[in-house]
């Protein structure tokens, strides 16, 4: 991609009403666009972002044995009055709206029980288990507070899986392969060293569900960390039984900010009981469903990585996300030959597979190299008068500040790792 040709500007400011650093940033580095409090446009570099995030978490839930579909945002009340979360006294952040019959809908803010309805059409024998269905969908929830950004939105994506298994000790095997398949992701994501499994209340479905907390001074949660055991517990349940329970000894836990950026649920029968799924099993036993949640937000993860690995200058991305692997910014010359050069190259990065973004606008060195640091790409090339006369091209990696010159054989090797 061109620069002189992409959709997006970099701003000196954000918008004053703007308050979260995630969103502060993506806004002057032109990734989002603000249309309200708590709801935000992604435009092209968000979105290439976004899909690169999205397509991490796909490849893991896949090689878990998950199965990808997409599910109505318009939710019926029939199906939500089954298990009483259609009242606002239970759930107090529906969307809620009317067909023009007076129908009343509404807008999915999570979807237990619309699968879970949809699975009694195509569940029936043991045969027919286990499911585990996903999806990547826009939920809407009527936050009162909406002040973190892509962190916390109104309107946002949302990567639900769900696990239909024959009972109990199957669906625990499934959980704990969901769980390694979690931590996966976040190694991918560049958040692994500063992400916890934490352990939190289970509801009424079990004794502890498990989130996944990363270390952050714009959280909203407080977690207490055992760093020799990689484990942490929510403030919200820690107490002398769960230690035990856990094996942890309080004088080692540290206490530590975060932000929760999935979760794990057990949800035993209880969407399965109430709308009635169930299956014959292999003596002709009628048996409900055991069923599980796992709910991560890509949107939610991308702020978070902003807000982790952004430094004064602007965003750092990991090379697994960035919309571009490679900056390439033109310094011309008044003979041409630069621009000789900085054609050369991009042709021949984009010839090997290697996503370049060109900075090709005739804008002076020092407006380019602060945008280049505030949109964060992984790899800077410059190339100039100066970094031909030294004999190759300047190679700067945005998290380490390391500044190189190479030769076109060792720039290309290092930029194909």
């Amino acid at each position: 991609m061109r620069q002189s040709q992409l959709f997006t500007k970099t701003r000196k400011e954000a918008p004053k009403d703007e308050v979260a650093k995630n969103a502060e940033l993506l806004i002057r580095a032109g990734y989002i666009h603000k249309e309200m409090a708590g709801v935000y446009s992604y435009l092209p570099l968000g979105l290439r972002v976004m899909e690169k995030i999205v397509g991490i978490i796909r490849e893991e839930m896949n090689a878990i044995g998950g199965q990808e579909l997409a599910l109505t945002a318009l939710q019926e009340r029939s199906v939500w009055e089954k298990t009483n979360r259609w009242s606002d006294a239970v759930v107090d952040n529906w969307f809620k709206t009317k067909l023009k019959n007076g129908t009343e809908l509404g807008l999915g803010f999570t979807h237990e029980e619309s699968l879970t309805a949809l699975m009694t059409e195509y569940i029936h024998s043991y045969r027919d288990l286990p499911v585990y269905a996903y999806q990547f969908q826009t939920k809407f929830r009527n936050e009162a507070r909406a002040k973190s950004g892509i962190m916390r939105g109104r309107e946002f994506l949302m990567k639900d899986l769900y696990s239909f298994s024959l009972d109990q000790a199957s669906h625990e095997a499934f959980y704990e392969k969901a769980k390694q398949a979690y931590i996966n992701v976040f190694d991918r994501l560049g958040l692994g060293d500063r992400t916890y499994v934490t352990f939190a209340t289970g509801g009424s479905f079990s004794k502890y569900s498990h989130e996944f907390q990363t270390v952050t001074d714009a959280g909203e949660d407080m977690i207490y960390v055992d760093e020799s055991k990689k484990i942490a517990v929510n403030k919200e349940v820690l107490n002398d039984e769960v230690l035990n329970d856990l094996g942890l000894n309080r004088d080692s836990l540290v206490e530590k900010k975060a932000v929760e950026v999935g979760n794990i649920f057990n949800l035993g029968t209880k969407f399965s009981d109430a709308l009635e799924l169930s299956y014959v099993d292999e003596k002709g036993g009628k048996k409900p469903v055991v069923m599980g949640s796992y709910g991560l937000g890509p949107g939610r993860i991308m702020g978070t990585i902003v807000e982790v690995l952004s430094d004064d200058k602007g965003i750092v991305w990991p090379v697994s996300v960035a919309p571009f692997k490679v900056h390439l910014v033109l310094v011309d010359g008044k003979d041409g030959k630069a621009k000789i050069e900085a054609d050369k190259l991009y042709s021949m990065l984009t010839d090997h597979g290697i996503e370049v973004l060109y900075d090709d606008r005739d804008l002076r060195p020092g407006e380019k190299f602060t945008d280049s640091d505030l949109i964060g790409i992984p790899f800077r090339v410059v190339v100039s008068d100066k970094s031909i006369e030294k004999g190759g091209y300047e190679l700067k990696e945005r998290a380490t500040e390391t500044v190189s010159i190479l030769a076109e054989k060792e720039l290309m090797s290092r930029l194909s790792k």
